[in-house]
């Protein structure tokens, strides 16, 4: 069951799983999902979006969607919603345990495919298996009619070639945006969303500022991409959804809006894609 946003910010991207509370986030910023998730309410987080990036941080994602929505974790979280998808660095393992996953699960509080793309900075699975592991979860989006997610480094052409082949989903967030204002044409043009991580507040990422400066509001979306890249003046500790307002106060000051109406059409835009 997926919860309907309320007024505040909302982390359109986030992992809190197990396994990146534990290898990325250590004590005191970690701690248990339920103390994390506090922390973003006492910040203004009123929802998040939890991203799976292979079968198993999938299926935790979806089990802590279920949880947080049954009351488990305790009264007054922020609504968590979840998506299941293969990691171009996982692209090598293939679809089939997350396709399963997903067959199995769209009924649910599956909101989105992804996080899939490419990523050829790091090249952690072969190109070609990269580029198969996208169209196969390009054609999962389409079948089961969810939000795609798309991960994208260093591999614009080639995302946009497959994205021409196997058809742009309706609704299509590309996170954590690194590009310039050219990327962000082409994103636009292809009727995608754009979501702004901690990315913004770095002094070497004048382009993105200015992308984030370009960007129409009913397309921006926010984003921690906890536990990576914590914006300024966390940089280089791990990141939570706590954090998203300072990456939105970092997009409102280049937009020369208030940030509470960053806060209100961001979580909008979120919501839009995400179908809730």
């Amino acid at each position: 069951m997926t919860t309907a946003p309320g007024p505040g910010w909302f982390d359109s991207h986030c992992h809190l799983q197990e396994r990146y509370l534990a290898d990325e986030a250590p004590d005191p910023a970690g701690g248990p999902v339920a103390e994390v998730l506090r922390r973003a309410v006492a910040a203004g987080v009123s929802s998040v979006v939890c991203v799976g990036t292979d079968a198993a941080t999938s299926a935790q994602a979806l089990a802590l969607a279920g949880a947080v929505a049954d009351g488990d974790l305790g009264p007054g979280l922020p609504g968590v919603s979840a998506t299941a998808g293969l990691h171009p660095h996982e692209a090598s393992a293939g679809t089939a345990a997350v396709a399963d996953l997903i067959e199995r699960s769209a009924a649910g509080s599956l909101v989105g495919i992804g996080e899939c793309g490419l990523d050829y900075h790091y090249d952690h699975s072969p190109r070609p298996a990269q580029r198969a592991a996208f169209a196969e979860q390009i054609a999962l989006a389409h079948r089961h009619r969810l939000a795609l997610v798309i991960h994208a480094r260093s591999a614009w052409d080639d995302l946009f070639d497959v994205l021409g082949a196997e058809g742009v989903p309706e609704r299509t967030v590309l996170h954590c945006f690194t590009g310039g204002p050219g990327e962000l044409a082409r994103c636009l043009d292809a009727g995608m969303f754009v979501s702004f991580s901690g990315v913004v507040t770095f002094k070497n990422a004048a382009e993105v500022r200015e992308a984030a400066a370009r960007c129409p509001l009913d397309r921006l979306m926010v984003e921690t991409d906890s536990p990576f890249l914590a914006p300024v003046p966390h940089r280089g500790r791990p990141n939570e959804p706590a954090y998203v307002a300072l990456v939105g106060a970092a997009v409102a000051e280049v937009k020369g809006i208030d940030p509470d109406e960053l806060a209100a059409t961001s979580a909008a835009a979120t919501s839009a894609c995400f179908g809730l």
